[in-house]
């Protein structure tokens, strides 16, 4: 059973975690870990991006911090990945008890997929070509063609694709579907990982 301390510790953690998803939705995950408890150590998770549960355990980082002490306290901006393969800019900042142990850690997760596609966009807006043939590819297109063409349809209306409105998701796709990428094999798995949907949606969006 956790001190009284602890448990107040952690209530207030999950506030601060509360506010700074509020302020960084819809690209910012916000999880508050309770090191007490490794096996279980997700009490609170806001914004929920990576598809995990209150109750999972402690990720490397954190197991790391029980382990030792002198671990650094703020691990800031490095590179991760969600489950689906999305890329991440993640921080870590361990919370240590008066006694100077890790007691817990307030992790944000950063979904760079949009900013990815804000980039693409802004690339393709600082091109200057003349010609006016439809656009065309000859090269087959793959999972990461696709996501890229979510990406970029998300980024023109400043979001991300997990937080896309029901139309225009489905807007979305009956467009993938009019350009022939839902003819790629296994495309509608493809579409519903990165959409965060099902792949019944897909299949009813692309109606």
């Amino acid at each position: 059973m956790s001190e009284p301390g602890h448990t107040h510790l952690m209530e207030q953690l999950q506030q601060v975690a509360k506010g700074l998803a509020a302020t960084f939705a819809p690209f910012c995950e916000v999880v508050v870990h309770d090191l007490d408890d490794p096996d279980h150590a997700i009490v609170a998770i806001e914004n929920n991006l990576s598809g995990r549960s209150v109750g999972d355990p402690a990720t490397e980082l954190g197991l790391a911090r029980l382990a030792d002490d002198a671990y650094p306290q703020v691990v800031a901006n490095y590179p991760n990945r969600f489950a689906d393969g999305r890329r991440v800019k993640s921080t870590s900042i361990g919370i240590k008890d008066e006694r100077g142990h890790y007691a817990g850690a307030l992790c944000l997760n950063i979904d760079m997929t949009v900013f990815d596609g804000i980039g693409t966009v802004l690339d393709h807006f600082g091109r200057s070509d003349g010609s006016a043939a439809p656009a065309e590819s000859l090269d087959p297109a793959g999972g990461d063609t696709i996501r890229a063409r979510i990406d970029a349809f998300a980024a023109d209306r400043a979001t991300t694709p997990r937080a896309l409105r029901t139309t225009q998701r489905r807007a979305l796709v009956r467009e993938l579907k009019a350009q022939g990428f839902m003819e790629v094999r296994r495309s509608a798995g493809i579409v519903a990982d990165h959409l965060g949907v099902s792949r019944a949606t897909v299949y009813a969006d692309a109606k």
